[in-house]
């Protein structure tokens, strides 16, 4: 078969859109009109200038006549599924009828499908919709069936009719028989091809992909057997995947081996081979490997994506078979969008294991940091840090606590603002920075913060930042503690008294760090008993997407009085079980105990 040649012209794809027989579409996922296509102006008796950036339903609103309609709802809705679900989805048939340029509306009947548009990234673009006019099949459908209920169809001529017909189409039968069949193995081919683009659209990993890529190419192509050879990681060598059931099979191939589908991703040589059966020149090493399989024909073309070579896709089919030119037109096809499949894939696999990477290396930085906190006489101190489930969602979460030259605990919590690299680095700076600053002052909580602000100033460290600084000191009676704390804009701290009594600690809280440098802050007081515990936290333990910040507060005060009186190390653990299941952001949560005793 001749390959094709070079001097093919270049489709003009925004010409092709237009010119399509078929009504198209395209919207923004918000339901703007971004395009539509000469057959669908007409359908619609619209033009651009009046419908291009105009919302859906402001063009099409419902006819105010039809107190049953219920176009705008059903289609609505459908569009909103192809968004969310990134899937394509086809409607039932849709009575919505049409204003026309003189101010009268028209009943028509269409058979819409909406299909999402992806980007690299997989998020929707655009939405394609596609809505063929049936009104005029509904009414002969509709008369059919009244002339049917008034006994007026008459029965016996349509049968006679239909027995002389008979007779002359056999006689034409045969003639038509092949043509026909190649046109339908066509129409079927284009048709899967339009299935496997959208399931292959919604695969995120490679197994995932070659699943799809199976399944749906198989089913399109009329295939018995298929299989994938892409690149080893090392890039040195070639592995060959197929499918056996619903499991995956790969084996190791030589790069120089004779087999077509090598061939094809190593040197991107398109293989055909008939009839493995007959003996025809061309491939003889491949068809003798290939004899003796449940496949007579074969076809293995490159992987390409961007003019690069990523492998080969090969399918075989149980008798021999002859590609004519539509025949291979298709197969590249579906060997092009499996190409660009791959490609997409690849990247996100790549994109996916260098986040993982960052997150494990700025995972490891803030462990590094968050130390086991110290056992004053009398005090007991648990600490927890547990990172985002989200790959790369690292974020800038610490606590501290250690001993002031004169006896004081401190105590910390802060987070900085953002999920990256730099919020762990600058963490990492301001976690050191307070420590210092503390241990050199041994001053109440206000002028630390006050004096961490300015030199953050001082030194370009422009992130916000918000913490909660609290000092234990002893108090005048024997086992008793005083808490001294400023807040900058940080959630509020919680106390459980020794009868098990929470309480929010919400005072009125300063400007966050990085804001005003200059700005004086305050700080409070609160007489701590034997048995008293506090609890200092990050915002990820009581906000959730699907809760305001108040809710998230008002649950931890109720969790904490069901907690009450246990050891603050299972206090901890029972907290973040209960507040933040579902690991959507960072958390560090610090407890300290009063001793009972």
């Amino acid at each position: 078969m001749p390959e094709p040649s070079p001097d093919l012209p270049v489709p003009d794809f925004a010409k092709v859109f237009d010119e399509a027989p078929a009504p198209f579409l395209l919207l923004t996922p918000d339901l703007v009109i971004v395009h539509a296509n000469r057959a669908r102006l007409e359908a619609t008796a619209t033009t651009l200038e009046d419908t291009v950036g105009r919302h859906l339903f402001d063009v099409f609103p419902l006819n105010p006549a039809d107190p049953a309609a219920d176009g705008v709802a059903n289609l609505g809705a459908s569009l909103a599924e192809a968004r969310d679900t990134r899937r394509p989805v086809t409607m039932p048939i849709q009575k919505y009828d049409i204003p026309m340029p003189d101010g009268s509306w028209t009943e028509r009947f269409w058979s819409p499908r909406n299909v999402p548009i992806l980007d690299d990234d997989g998020e929707v673009v655009l939405l394609l919709h596609r809505s063929d006019d049936i009104t005029e099949y509904i009414r002969d459908r509709d008369e059919a069936r009244q002339a049917a209920e008034r006994g007026q169809v008459r029965v016996e001529q349509v049968e006679s009719d239909l027995f002389a017909r008979t007779r002359e189409l056999e006689q034409y039968n045969a003639a038509l028989q092949l043509s026909s069949e190649r046109e339908r193995r066509t129409a079927r081919s284009l048709a899967g091809l339009a299935t496997t683009v959208s399931a292959l659209a919604t695969a995120e990993t490679t197994a995932g992909l070659l699943h799809r890529l199976f399944e749906q190419g198989r089913s399109a192509l009329g295939a018995s057997a298929a299989s994938v050879v892409l690149p080893t990681p090392d890039g040195q060598g070639l592995t060959l995947t197929e499918d056996r059931g619903s499991r995956l099979l790969s084996a190791d191939v030589p790069p120089d081996s004779p087999l077509p589908m090598a061939r094809a991703a190593v040197h991107g040589e398109r293989v055909l081979i008939e009839d493995t059966e007959a003996d025809r020149p061309g491939h003889p090493d491949a068809v003798r490997l290939l004899q003796g399989l449940d496949t007579r024909s074969w076809a293995a073309l490159p992987l390409r994506s961007g003019g690069r070579l990523l492998g080969s896709w090969t399918i075989g089919w149980a008798g021999p078979r002859e590609f004519d030119d539509d025949d291979v037109r298709v197969l590249e096809a579906h060997a092009a969008q499996c190409g660009q499949a791959v490609e997409r894939v690849a990247r996100l696999e790549a994109e996916r294991r260098r986040a993982t990477a960052t997150r494990s290396l700025a995972e490891a930085l803030q462990r590094s940091l968050l130390t086991a906190p110290p056992q004053p006489p009398g005090l007991r101190i648990a600490v927890r840090y547990r990172p985002a489930a989200q790959e790369a969602q690292v974020g800038g979460d610490w606590y501290d606590a250690f001993l002031t030259p004169g006896g004081a605990t401190t105590l910390v919590v802060g987070d900085v603002t953002g999920h990256d690299r730099t919020a762990a680095a600058v963490m990492a700076q301001l976690r050191n920075l307070l420590r210092g600053i503390a241990h050199s002052l041994d001053a109440p909580p206000a002028p630390v913060l006050t004096a961490l602000d300015r030199a953050q100033q001082g030194l370009g460290v422009t992130t916000l930042v918000t913490a909660v600084l609290a000092r234990v000191e002893q108090g005048p009676g024997d086992g008793e503690r005083r808490l001294r704390w400023s807040n900058a804009g940080h959630p509020p701290p919680l106390i459980v008294r020794a009868d098990g009594t929470p309480e929010l600690l919400e005072r009125p809280h300063d400007l966050l760090l990085g804001v005003d440098p200059d700005r004086l802050r305050t700080e409070h007081v609160l007489e701590l008993h034997p048995g008293d515990t506090v609890v200092l936290y990050t915002d990820g333990l009581v906000e959730h997407r699907r809760s305001t910040l108040d809710d998230g507060l008002a649950r931890l005060v109720a969790a904490a009085r069901e907690l009450a009186g246990r050891p603050v190390e299972e206090l901890c653990d029972a907290l973040l079980t209960r507040m933040a299941p579902e690991h959507a952001d960072d958390v560090a949560l610090l407890a300290l105990r009063v001793d009972p005793a």
